[in-house]
């Protein structure tokens, strides 16, 4: 076997062992072989030491062979006739995708050991799993794509295992309604992400990231788009980014999804979903380059984001939530350094950060286990001072910074004012108007307002 054949056997375990693990525990569940738990997690197992280990031996025959950039192409679906539209299934390795892609593994890895145990005879076991081996595939698509369509497949995977798993807790109604909330914003950053997908298609003819980032390695490509094609393209990408990793304005979905289990809440807003936006923003550095509004608008936005997510963060009266907003406090600050101008050091520092907040959100229901331990053995609750009393003009402002914090700056009520409510008006428009068109057509007598037309007919009869 030559070097080539075993580079491309290696790069195509990395891709297919989630895709294996994913199919497996699907079929299991959809024709009715309960798999054990302790078959599910040595086959999870099994999958992701294999993937990883591939991944990290193609980094160490990248660096020995001097390779930066290797690229996996798995199909070609031609859209119309010609060469104009085309969808490819492509993967890129190179300096930033390898190494998100081995901190997925490693983590996603260290959850589902953490996850065997902490939800041992659950009865949504099996289907936490399955979740969980979608996100996987979701996670390794997107770190690795090298089309737009290569990375929305991924997106989409990662998006929608992420809503389920808020709404894991099925029996209570809290839990669903904020998944729906959490997919709600991901439809709406979706949407951004797909009209960059069109526009990139009707700007280049396809969507491979050639035209974003040039032919050359990645952090020295060179965006091939005129500045305005690259601030269309870039903006829609930065909404589509600023939705899947809480930016503002969308950093009310944050809290809502530690509904879930830890170890979702681990692998999803602490350590990899939530850097999935940033990791976007890295991989079209070169529009960055070609625009600088872009870049200021980059920069700003994770300004915002940082200082509204470290009010946030100490006014949270659970540790999930608190952990949540420090880590976007984090994610703004990545987002601000990449519009910098910075490259290598936002990457590292969504490495170390990733790590960081999974062993904590790991370590949260032991460390409220001790402090319960704690205030038994000091016979009595640790409080703060309350400053409800105080009237010190200082002290008056630190509560109007503590209702902003509290409120994480208006921004969702602002988007249910000015952006969910006009959207339902609209919707509620739609409807009287079918009903008033289902009338005419039929010739049934005019209805009260919400009343079904043949209910309406029938009580006229």
């Amino acid at each position: 076997m030559n070097l080539h054949v075993c580079q491309s056997v290696l790069l195509l375990t990395v891709v297919a062992s989630p895709m294996i693990l994913l199919v497996l525990l699907g079929g299991a569940m959809l024709f009715g072989q309960a798999l054990s738990e302790r078959s599910i997690a040595k086959l999870t197992e099994a999958t992701v030491v294999a993937g990883l280990a591939s991944a990290v031996l193609s980094l160490l025959l990248m660096l020995a062979t001097g390779q930066r950039y290797v690229e996996l192409e798995l199909g070609n679906l031609a859209l119309l006739p010609g060469d104009h539209f085309h969808c490819r299934l492509k993967f890129v390795f190179d300096r930033l995708s390898v190494p998100f892609t081995i901190l997925s593994f490693v983590l996603v890895g260290t959850i589902g050991a953490f996850a065997s145990r902490y939800l041992h005879r659950d009865a949504g076991y099996r289907r936490f799993f399955f979740l969980y081996a979608g996100f996987l595939v979701g996670m390794v698509f997107a770190s690795l794509a090298g089309t737009i369509e290569t990375l929305f497949l991924g997106w989409e995977l990662v998006g929608l295992s992420s809503a389920l798993l808020v709404a894991y807790f099925q029996e209570r109604s809290a839990p669903v309604a904020n998944g729906l909330r959490v997919w709600s914003v991901y439809r709406l950053a979706d949407a951004a992400f797909l009209a960059a997908a069109v526009y990139l298609h009707h700007a280049q003819g396809g969507g491979d990231f050639e035209a974003l980032m040039g032919r050359g390695p990645w952090p020295e490509g060179t965006a091939t788009l005129p500045e305005g094609h690259a601030l269309a393209i870039g903006v829609l990408l930065l909404i589509a980014a600023a939705g899947k990793s809480a930016l503002a304005p969308f950093c009310g979905w944050l809290p809502r999804a530690m509904e879930g289990p830890t170890p979702s809440s681990a692998v999803f807003y602490g350590a990899l979903s939530v850097h999935l936006g940033a990791y976007l923003l890295l991989r079209i550095g070169p529009l960055l380059v070609v625009s600088p509004w872009l870049s200021a608008a980059v920069l700003v936005l994770g300004c915002v984001t940082a200082v509204l997510a470290a009010l946030a963060a100490r006014v949270q009266t659970d540790v999930k939530s608190g952990l949540a907003f420090a880590s976007l406090t984090q994610v703004g600050i990545i987002t601000a350094e990449i519009g910098l101008g910075g490259r290598y050091i936002p990457l590292m520092h969504i490495l170390g950060h990733a790590c960081l907040r999974t062993l904590q959100l790991l370590r949260a229901p032991s460390l409220l286990r001790d402090y319960r331990a704690m205030e038994n053995a000091i016979g009595g609750r640790l409080t703060e001072a309350s400053f409800a009393h105080r009237q010190t003009p200082l002290e008056r402002v630190a509560r109007r910074w503590y209702g902003l914090a509290y409120c994480r700056g208006g921004l969702e009520t602002w988007l249910d004012r000015y952006a969910v409510q006009p959207f339902l008006a609209v919707f509620r428009w739609c409807h009287v108007a079918e009903c008033a068109w289902i009338e005419w057509l039929e010739g049934l007598p005019p209805q009260r307002p919400g009343q079904d037309p043949r209910t309406a007919a029938e009580a006229s009869e």
